[in-house]
C-alpha cells in the first residue's frame, strides 16, 4: 500500500512539474492546471523535515500542549453519550447558539443561530466553501500579501483570480490607494485575515474603516478570517462586521483550534446574513457534509468559558512571544513587531546572505530547528526574501532549547551537536 501511495505521489509531482510544458497534452495530465502551481504545502514539507532531522518544529502553528481539561472531558462525555453520528447540516443547536452568543458577548454582533451561523470543518473549509459558493470563473478576489497559502488554492479551485495588496514590513501597513486601484469591474470579494498570519499584524480601526468604506462603495463582499481573535497583544481585535454597512456584506469566520488549543478537532464556524450563510452551506455540504459531532458539544461549552480563560490564554501566549523574541534578538536576528497570533517574524540579513527558503531548508541540519520562509506567502518577489516566521505556541522549555540550538548557527565551526 505504501508503494502505491509513493507511486501516485510521484506521478502527481511529475505532472505538476510538466504542467507548463506545451508538449504535454491535457489527457496526459493528472492534476488540473488550476492547482498545478501549488504542490505540497510548505507546512507539510518543513514538518516532515523536522521529523527527519529530529528538530524542534517552530514552523507549523500548532501548540504542543492540550487545551482545558474540562473541554476534553466534555468531548469524552459526548462520545459516551452516543453523539457519534452525523450532526445536523448547519451544526448542533448547542454550538450554533454558543457561537451566536460569543459574537454578541465580544463584539456586540447579533446573529440568528438558526439562519446566520454555520459550523464547518475548521476555518479552512469555511473560507474555501465561501469562495467556491460566491465566485464565478474570472471573478477577482483581493488579498493582502503575505497571505496564508490555502487562500490562493481556494481561489484557484473556484476559477477566480487573485489580486494582491502589499503589506509592507516592518509594521505591515498597506497603501489605501493601492487597494482602491486593485478594484476592477470583476472584483467580487476581499479576503481579510486579522489578526494576520503570517505577519502577526492586527489591523487597526483606521485600516478597517478604509476597507469597509471601499467595500460599501463598490458593493463588495468581505470574508474575514479571525481565528486568532483572542490572541492579540497590542491593540485590540475589531470585528469588521461591526463597522457601518458591513454586517450584511461580511462573512466572519473563526474556529476553536487556536483559542482552545485543539487544532486537530477542526471545529470552525461562519457568521453572516442568512443569504450569505445559505450560499456557503450550499458549497460546504459537498465538501465534508458535516463533521466532528462529539467535538461540537465540547466547543459549545468552551465558548462559554469565563473571561478569565481568554485573558489567561492571551497572557500566556504574550509571555511566550516575548521569550522567543528576546532570544532571537540576542542571537542577532532583527525581530519585527508581533501584535497578535502565534508568530514572530525576523530578518536574517544580519546573519546570512541566503534567501529565506535556502536558510530554512538548511537550518535543521545546522542546528536542529525548523522555521518557515516568508517568501512562500508572497506573489511579489521583492518583498520579504530575507524574512523567516517562527511559531511560539510551544512549551517554554522547548522555546529555550530552540534558542540554545540557534546559537550554533553563529558557530558553525563547533564540533558539538546541538541535539547532543
Amino acid at each position: 500500500m505504501a508503494e502505491n501511495r509513493s507511486t501516485r505521489e510521484s506521478l502527481v509531482e511529475a505532472d505538476v512539474n510538466a504542467s507548463q510544458d506545451p508538449a504535454i497534452t491535457r489527457r496526459d495530465r493528472i492534476l488540473n492546471e488550476r492547482l498545478a502551481e501549488f504542490g505540497t504545502t510548505i507546512f507539510a514539507e518543513m514538518s516532515a523535515l523536522a521529523l527527519a532531522t529530529r528538530s524542534i518544529n517552530l514552523g507549523q502553528g500548532f501548540p504542543d500542549t492540550d487545551g482545558p481539561d474540562e473541554v476534553k472531558a466534555a468531548a469524552i462525555e459526548a462520545i459516551n453519550n452516543g453523539h457519534n453520528q452525523y450532526p445536523p447540516g448547519r451544526g448542533i443547536p448547542e454550538l450554533l447558539d454558543a457561537v451566536s452568543q460569543h459574537q454578541s458577548r465580544f463584539y456586540g454582533l447579533q446573529y440568528s443561530p438558526d439562519r446566520e451561523v454555520l459550523i464547518t470543518a475548521g476555518a479552512t473549509e469555511a473560507i474555501t466553501a465561501a469562495v467556491l459558493a460566491l465566485c464565478e470563473p474570472g471573478d477577482e478576489v483581493l488579498l493582502f500579501e503575505p497571505y496564508y497559502d490555502s487562500y490562493a488554492a481556494a481561489i484557484a479551485m473556484s476559477g477566480a483570480l487573485r489580486r494582491t495588496i502589499s503589506l509592507q514590513p516592518p509594521d505591515w501597513e498597506f497603501d489605501p490607494s493601492e487597494l482602491r486601484r486593485a478594484i476592477s469591474p470583476k472584483t467580487r470579494l476581499i479576503l481579510l485575515n486579522t489578526p494576520h498570519n503570517p505577519t502577526g499584524k492586527v489591523f487597526n480601526r483606521r485600516e478597517l474603516e478604509t476597507i469597509s468604506e471601499i467595500a460599501n462603495e463598490f458593493d463588495l463582499i468581505v470574508i474575514t478570517d479571525e481565528v486568532y481573535e483572542h490572541l492579540v497583544y497590542e491593540g485590540a481585535h475589531l470585528a469588521l462586521a461591526s463597522f457601518e454597512g458591513m454586517r450584511d456584506r461580511t462573512i466572519t469566520i473563526s474556529s476553536a483550534g487556536k483559542t482552545f488549543s485543539f487544532t486537530g478537532w477542526k471545529i470552525g464556524w461562519a457568521c453572516g446574513s442568512a443569504p450569505l450563510i445559505s450560499a456557503v452551506q450550499m458549497a460546504k455540504q459537498f465538501l465534508t457534509y458535516v463533521n466532528g459531532a462529539p467535538f461540537q458539544y465540547a466547543i459549545a461549552g468552551a465558548l462559554k468559558l469565563p473571561d478569565a480563560y481568554f485573558q489567561g490564554l492571551r497572557a500566556q501566549m504574550m509571555r511566550k512571544r516575548d521569550l522567543l523574541s528576546m532570544g532571537l534578538a540576542e542571537i542577532g536576528f532583527e525581530v519585527l513587531p508581533t501584535c497578535g497570533t502565534y508568530f514572530v517574524n525576523t530578518s536574517i540579513s544580519s546573519l546570512s546572505d541566503e534567501e529565506s527558503m535556502t536558510f530554512c531548508r538548511l537550518l535543521p541540519e545546522r542546528c536542529g530547528v525548523v522555521a518557515i520562509p516568508m517568501s512562500v506567502f508572497f506573489d511579489s518577489k521583492t518583498i520579504g526574501p530575507d524574512l523567516v516566521r517562527w511559531a511560539f505556541c510551544k512549551r517554554d522549555e522547548l522555546l529555550r532549547d530552540a534558542i540554545t540550538r540557534l546559537h550554533y548557527f553563529k558557530r558553525p565551526e563547533s564540533a558539538i551537536s546541538p541535539r547532543a
